[in-house]
């Protein structure tokens, strides 16, 4: 098996994450009584199959050859277990600032699907707006995310998701990036205007096309913005947060942790 392809890891990063987690709980194998539907390694495995693509339960217990309650139980069960052993992997956010002179910035949007109004009234009483997690912009309900990256699109952090419809200037603010960063360059999209971020001009009052100035100033900016662009699309490339979110919408942060350290530690080789 490609497991590079399967998992978005090598096979030696795949066979140092599954001794790790040996080390964290014993290997089923050696377990008395009933033995286990899945060896150790084939249970990371799986895991990492339903973070990478996204599979449905029932598919995976097919491709595995066991039930879908224990694909349930599996990834519930390990899922942790590899953010626990990789969270080494990630760096400090505090520590940005004096490693970095310039960071580029952007915000994503992890698609949830379609999920019923928190409405705490009757079901009879007229709801007020739309769907806080809505983003008008994608025209659907998901988690905003904020990614971070060096110039050479390293990824350096995620920051924990904020409701879908909160616009990436404010998102800027509200996970204090803005005082964080304060005294770093960093550069943004037009969503940062007016947060100290340098963003490209827009059309100016008046006329249909950019001065060459403007024109020159944006092309400069798009130069150097492609990078943390390419960091966001390897992240969706665990497509559990490119394609649909299923599961408990509470358990979508943690997801997203998780998911960060699995790309910290792959970009690590």
């Amino acid at each position: 098996m490609r497991y590079h392809s399967t998992t978005g890891l090598s096979p030696a990063q795949l066979r140092e994450l599954t001794t790790r987690i040996r080390q964290v709980v014993p290997d089923p194998d050696l377990r008395r009584g009933r033995p286990p539907a899945l060896s150790l390694h084939r249970c990371v495995l799986l895991t990492l199959v339903l973070l990478r693509h996204n599979l449905s339960q029932t598919l995976a217990a097919d491709l595995f050859g066991v039930s879908q309650p224990t694909v349930s139980r599996i990834f519930r069960r390990f899922t942790p277990l590899i953010g626990q052993v990789l969270c080494l992997h990630t760096p400090r956010l505090p520590d940005l600032p004096a490693r970095l002179t310039t960071v580029l910035v952007d915000g994503t949007l992890i698609p949830t699907g379609t999920r019923a109004h928190p409405d705490p009234h009757p079901t009879d009483a007229p709801r007020r707006g739309p769907h806080p997690n809505h983003n008008g912009k994608h025209r659907k309900q998901g988690l905003s995310i904020q990614v971070l990256t060096d110039r050479r699109g390293r990824l350096l952090a995620v920051l924990p998701p904020l409701p879908g419809r909160t616009h990436d200037s404010r998102a800027y603010r509200l996970s204090g990036l803005a005082d964080l960063l304060a005294t770093t360059v960093v550069i943004g999209d037009l969503g940062y205007q007016g947060t100290g971020v340098t963003t490209p001009r827009r059309k100016r009052p008046g006329h249909t096309r950019h001065t060459p100035t403007d024109q020159a100033w944006n092309t400069l900016l798009a130069r150097h913005r492609w990078p943390v662009e390419r960091a966001i699309a390897h992240l969706k490339n665990w497509k559990i947060l490119a394609t649909g979110y299923r599961a408990r919408l509470a358990e979508l942060p943690t997801i997203i942790r998780i998911v960060t350290n699995l790309e910290h530690y792959r970009l690590s080789r």
